[in-house]
């Protein structure tokens, strides 16, 4: 899946979460949402390309969102 799209997808995954008032739970909401519902080649690809210089393009709660996943 194209990488552009990919970041855009969880950018919108954040904007739904970034409503809730605990930062860390809004993060832990969105990790979540890309552990369950995102096929393993498309958190893989998004874990690559933000590993590559693409994180400026997430937004912050995304980029948390995606540490999370890095580390397991």
């Amino acid at each position: 899946m194209n990488a552009a799209k990919l970041v855009a997808m969880a950018n919108q995954i954040g904007d739904f979460f970034a409503a809730q008032p605990d930062r860390r739970q809004a993060a832990e909401g969105v990790a979540s949402h890309l552990r369950r519902f995102w096929e393993p080649r498309m958190r893989a690809e998004l874990l690559a390309h933000t590993a590559g210089g693409g994180a400026q393009e997430l937004s912050p709660l995304v980029r948390e969102a995606v540490e999370m996943l890095r580390k397991g």
